[in-house]
């Protein structure tokens, strides 16, 4: 009797030891179909990580986990880029709607993960940057000075060269916008603000500065591209 109830317990323990794993040869969970898959790290992963980083930063491009660009952006912002592409860049159209590959919710899931992991409403702590898009044309010789006094430092000493037709051909006038107020923390440049590279605090652009840099930069592209329209939203919304 003893030898019987043994055999039955360790069975029962095999079988046990075998819940929850797929029988050879029987086939697991089907897997989801694409536009049925919700979960942000996924979304992120597959459709944003290959340029924007797989943490949001150290890509080639804008750096999403940024407090100043997310505070300058609103989320109707990223909706509509994440849907349409941004036109004069290398950003692509990734909604449906526009001839991607993402649904409607599967775009909301990604602008909702972006804001909830790296939005914050205390960054900007009472500071007040220029807007996120520009309203009028700025002027090209005071961008220029400006250029010189504020930029050239770091932009003719070995770093990127900003004035290259070739990198500007890959950067519309929106994107230059942004990154100028927002920075990219993630190579060291620095936001509008400014800090000198010796770490030296120097006095804020002003929006009429950012304007006058970005219609500067923008004389300097050859051929001229299409800057698109931006969605000027209140900064830090989140919806």
């Amino acid at each position: 009797m003893r030898l019987i109830l043994s055999a039955l317990a360790a069975s029962s323990l095999l079988l046990l030891s075998g819940c929850g794993k797929t029988a050879p040869g029987y086939p697991g969970p089907a897997p989801l179909p694409p536009d049925q898959i919700m979960s942000f790290t996924t979304l992120f992963h597959e459709n944003c990580a290959a340029c924007h980083g797989v943490s949001g930063q150290d890509g080639p491009a804008m750096d999403l986990n940024n407090p100043e660009y997310q505070a300058i952006v609103s989320s109707a912002t990223l909706r509509q880029i994440i849907s349409n592409g941004m036109p004069g860049t290398e950003m692509p159209a990734f909604a449906q709607s526009a001839g991607g590959m993402l649904t409607a919710r599967q775009v909301d899931a990604i602008v909702s993960g972006i804001r909830k992991r790296w939005f914050s409403a205390a960054t900007l702590a009472g500071a007040n940057p220029p807007p996120y898009a520009q309203s009028k044309p700025g002027n090209v010789q005071q961008g220029q000075q400006v250029y010189q006094q504020r930029c050239a430092i770091c932009h003719q000493s070995g770093s990127q060269d900003i004035t290259d037709p070739a990198y500007l051909a890959l950067m519309s006038d929106q994107a230059i916008r942004v990154e100028i107020i927002a920075g990219r923390p993630d190579i060291g440049q620095p936001d509008w603000r400014h800090d000198s590279p010796g770490g030296k605090a120097t006095t804020p652009l002003t929006n009429q500065q950012v304007d006058d840099l970005v219609t500067y930069l923008s004389s300097l592209r050859k051929p001229a591209i299409p800057t698109g329209s931006a969605v000027n939203a209140n900064p830090g919304e989140v919806k």
